[in-house]
């Protein structure tokens, strides 16, 4: 049994305990993502294949990406909600269940006049993402140890990151350019597209199977300080205005809305990047964004580990940023160089930092706001990376389009120079590390050369 100091001068005894069935959780769950993260960059990556298919503007295929962005605004409120109040495993399965939905109904999109159908499954598989993407923090929070949180939150995150490689790689594969013969490619989208659906079906049966709301016994003390479900005076609304208040939050909130948001409008603008200075290249344009994901998740697995062992989150993250920024400059730079090879290099620097990235700014947001929901305060990081991503992509694109990809890539990197700045004014308080902290020296009875760790600038 543990005594943990709660919220102050209470105390609280409860004992903590670690489950082996948290790795099935976390696997079934990273798998939803990846099928997700997939279903989100099929169509960009092949943007000039779904335009000559489906006779439409590449503008109009670019929005088949940015509907997932659209998507996420408005509905992180109510799944946040569905979250707090229902649980992980409803929420879960209602996410399965979408992509699942959106997967099949693509099937019957394959006709060069149902562009339509193909964006209404579309906007099916972005509802489904807002039940997945806000779930990392909280999967991570409620299943693992103080030890291991941030490492478990970094391979859930993975999962999406994966999709994203497998959606770079496969579809220039499963769909090589055809233009002399439309027939055969539809056929071609067809085999990617019931893939996909058959996929989607068995991880919603493994999902009903496998995911849990919570464990027996919390994993660690500042779970157990917790209640197990909201207490009845409990205000999602006053939980969303308590976060808006921490001024700390707020600045991550556009800090990590500038970094993700540029890494979403990098992914669904690369095909016509790569296509501009390099033509017919539409397979290495996927191979060099299976580069940058691949390099990514490198990055999140190694800033997790990194995190868990120093627990230097402003610190890790502000050197993130900044060496995001270095290769966001030297990516911009070297695709002018007419090396296709050289770029293969530049893209995988830039997505190891960008892409690794995203968890560090997770578990961040939930340090600084414990003990507010995990579910909420990933839902709202999740939310501007989805709003800065659609202002980008729209911008990204256009610049990219009526100029040439060194202007838009120019205008990411001077908002990353600013998310530089935002985030060095962060106040870094490690709330949940300290309430860990706290347990463990009253638990070890040693109060007075055990103090609160954290960090202070």
């Amino acid at each position: 049994m543990s005594s943990v100091g709660e919220a102050g001068c209470n105390e609280k005894s409860k004992e903590t305990r670690l489950y082996w069935c948290r790795f099935a959780i976390l696997a079934v769950f990273s798998l939803n993502s990846l099928v997700n993260g997939f279903q989100w960059i099929q169509y960009g990556i092949i943007n000039n294949i779904f335009t000559h298919y489906y006779g439409v503007t590449s503008n109009q295929v670019d929005w088949l990406s940015i509907v997932y962005m659209v998507a996420y605004i408005p509905l992180i409120f109510p799944a946040a909600w569905l979250l707090n109040k229902k649980g992980l495993r409803l929420t879960a399965i209602l996410g399965a269940v979408l992509n699942c939905l959106g997967a099949w109904l693509k099937c019957a999109s394959v006709h060069p006049d149902r562009f339509a159908v193909t964006m209404l499954a579309q906007i099916i598989c972005a509802c489904a993402q807002v039940f997945i993407l806000g779930l990392p923090s909280h999967i991570a929070s409620v299943w693992f140890g103080p030890k291991e949180v941030s490492t478990a939150c970094a391979t859930a995150v993975l999962g999406n990151q994966l999709g994203s490689a497998i959606g770079f790689l496969l579809p220039p594969v499963l769909v090589p350019n055809t233009p002399e013969d439309l027939g055969k490619m539809g056929n071609n989208i067809s085999i990617m597209f019931y893939g996909t659906a058959i996929v989607s079906t068995f991880l919603l049966i493994l999902t009903v199977i496998v995911i849990k709301d919570r464990p027996p016994l919390p994993p660690s003390h500042a779970q157990a300080v917790l209640p197990d479900n909201p207490p009845e005076d409990y205000s999602y609304k006053g939980s969303i205005v308590n976060l808006f208040k921490n001024k700390a939050f707020t600045l991550l909130l556009i800090s990590y809305g500038i970094m993700t948001g540029s890494f979403y409008s990098i992914s669904t603008i690369l095909n016509q990047m790569v296509m501009a200075c390099f033509e017919d290249q539409e397979l290495n344009a996927g191979r060099i964004g299976l580069t940058l994901v691949v390099a990514g998740m490198v990055g999140s697995i190694i800033c997790g580990l990194w995190l868990d062992y120093t627990k230097t989150y402003k610190l890790t993250i502000l050197i993130v940023y900044f060496l995001s920024f270095l290769s966001m400059l030297v990516f911009t730079f070297t695709l002018l160089l007419s090396n296709i090879y050289v770029v293969f290099l530049t893209s995988g620097v830039l997505g190891f930092f960008i892409t690794g990235y995203i968890p560090l700014g997770f578990e961040f947001g939930v340090e600084i706001t414990y003990p507010e929901s995990e579910g909420t305060s990933t839902g709202l990081l999740n939310a501007f990376a989805q709003l800065f991503g659609i202002i980008f992509t729209l911008i990204q694109g256009r610049l990219t389009t009526d100029y040439n990809p060194l202007a838009g890539n120019l205008f990411l990197c001077a908002w990353i120079l600013l998310g530089i700045v935002l985030t060095a004014l962060i106040k870094s308080e490690l709330k949940r590390h300290n309430i860990n902290i706290k347990a463990d020296c009253n638990h070890s009875q040693i109060p007075i050369e055990c103090h609160a760790g954290g960090e202070s600038f």
